[in-house]
């Protein structure tokens, strides 16, 4: 099949871009509103957009509580959702009233942050400390509708990472087993067992491709 996406008429049961685009990784965005109300949402349009400095962007449908927050107050943290999570994270997508705190009905535990005031999930591995840089309105489909779609990006300042999964001096993230959103109500997790390494190509002198091993790998990404 061949549709024309702008139109939309793909003819299928539901919209198969979600399930197209994927696996996506999971912001669960912590927040504070000005009151000292804590916010904490899953967002899947969400990923690293640069890496000195680093940064991360995430994309809300409409002005919900995090987007206005962050804004405001000019802070926000990333806490990785994970298979042992997932429930608590399915749970925070809840649409609670602003005054709702997320981790009191999801029954998740805060930690305190080090560098930003919004806390992580304490019961995640990891976490991104980010200060808020810019939001960008997009464009909408028709002109002057009332949804809007906002990418926010924030410069990571601080990260924590849950010691029992630093080995060797790297990250196993395959041990945390992050989850992914797919499309529809789809999600995936990464497993040590569906984890695997490619390192990057070189070009020899002769001219010709190979690929060194892993245990090659000096740390820089080319």
């Amino acid at each position: 099949m061949h549709y024309d996406s702008i139109a939309n008429q793909h003819g299928l049961k539901h919209d198969p871009f979600k399930a197209l685009v994927a696996p996506r990784p999971i912001g669960w965005v912590s927040t504070v509103d000005e009151n000292g109300i804590l916010n904490l949402a899953p967002y899947s349009f969400f990923n690293a957009v640069s890496d000195r400095p680093h940064y991360v962007m995430f994309s809300s449908s409409g002005r919900k509580d995090s987007l206005r927050n962050i804004e405001k107050n000019g802070e926000f943290t990333c806490s990785l959702s994970t298979w042992d999570t997932r429930d608590g994270m399915n749970i925070s997508s809840a649409p609670v009233p602003a005054d709702g705190d997320e981790f009191a009905l999801a029954h998740l535990e805060t930690a305190a942050s080090k560098f930003v005031a919004p806390p992580r999930v304490k019961q995640s591995p990891a976490a991104l400390e980010c200060k808020h840089w810019k939001t960008i309105e997009m464009p909408d489909v028709k002109p002057g509708g009332d949804s809007g779609h906002f990418v926010v990006f924030g410069q990571v300042v601080g990260i924590y990472i849950d010691p029992a999964y630093i080995k060797d001096g790297m990250v196993d993230t395959s041990a945390m087993r992050p989850i992914a959103r797919m499309g529809y109500m789809d999600y995936a997790v990464v497993t040590p067992e569906t984890a695997f390494t490619l390192n990057r190509p070189v070009v020899d002198p002769d001219g010709s491709v190979s690929s060194p091993s892993a245990a090659e790998w000096d740390g820089e990404y080319r």
